[in-house]
Order: structure tokens, then sequence, then C-alpha cells
């Protein structure tokens, strides 16, 4: 006689919903530093933290335009960057993979920062300090993804397991 098996159809991962979409920029000056962006005490996310420049993208809009938007919004008009590379899109690792985001490296080749009623400080941040900023997360990952600087000036314990 034959043994009887019960067919178990495999199980299937699915992402969740998408909440929204965001575009990251990480600047970064000639002396290999990049900027951080202080935001405010009351901000809806990453209150107090700091943060790159970055917004959400809006339904009408691709995430290149919403990439300079949110710089010109947040920074000023004034600024003489250049694209280094794009990555995306990923889903976040920190929020349960709600949100879609698309990743800008930019070379500041000049101009003047006037910040907006978002964030109350900025600063250009060496590699070797950047592990003494309280960051949002996610930010550990970004920088990973477009391999900025080598992974022993992240925060180890910031950056998910699809990235050790």
């Amino acid at each position: 006689m034959g043994k009887n098996y019960t067919y178990i159809p495999p199980t299937t991962y699915q992402m969740p919903m998408i909440k929204a979409r965001f575009s990251i920029n990480i600047l970064e000056n000639n002396k290999n530093e990049i900027l951080l962006l202080k935001r405010r005490p009351d901000a809806e996310l990453g209150p107090g933290l700091w943060g790159f420049p970055a917004g959400h993208i809006h339904l009408d809009e691709t995430p290149e335009h919403c990439s300079l938007r949110e710089l010109h919004e947040e920074i000023g008009k004034d600024i003489n960057i250049s694209l280094i590379k794009q990555f995306g899109p990923v889903h976040d690792s920190f929020y349960g993979g709600i949100f879609e985001i698309f990743l800008f490296h930019y070379r500041w080749n000049g101009g003047h920062i006037k910040l907006n009623y978002e964030h109350t400080d900025y600063i250009w941040v060496q590699s070797r300090d950047y592990k003494n900023y309280a960051v949002m997360d996610g930010m550990d990952e970004d920088i990973f993804y477009l391999n900025i600087w080598p992974r022993k000036y992240l925060n180890e314990d910031k950056l998910p397991l699809s990235c050790k």
C-alpha cells in the first residue's frame, strides 16, 4: 500500500501595503563629509534627531523631481549639486516595510544653505564623527546602500540583517 500525503501549499510572503514614498538625499562635499539636518523637536518623524534632506513623493511627481524639490524646500535654492548615484526603490527596514524609498547621492559643489522651518541646525560630518550624532533610523542603511563610507563608520546596531 502507498502512503497518503497531504499537499501543503508553499507560503508566500506578501509585502505590506505602501503608505508613503520618499526621496532621500545625501549630500557629500569635497572633504567626504555628509550634510546632516537637525529635525525640529515636534517633527512627526524623528523629532530632535539628525537626518538627511528628504520628503514625500507627491502622486504627480517622479522621485527625481521630489528629490530636487525637497532640497530646495529644506536647504534653499542657492545650491550647486551634481548627481553621483541614484538607488531604489527599497522598502524601509525600521517601520515595517510601509515606506518605499528612493536614494539620491549628490556632490555638493557650493552654494548657501538656508534652512526652512522643519530644521533647527545643520552640520557637515566626517565619517569618523558620524557615530557621535543621534540620527534617524535608516540613515546607516542609506549610507551603506550608496557605499559612501566603509561600514566601520556606521552603527552596526542600526543596520538591518539584510546589510550584514
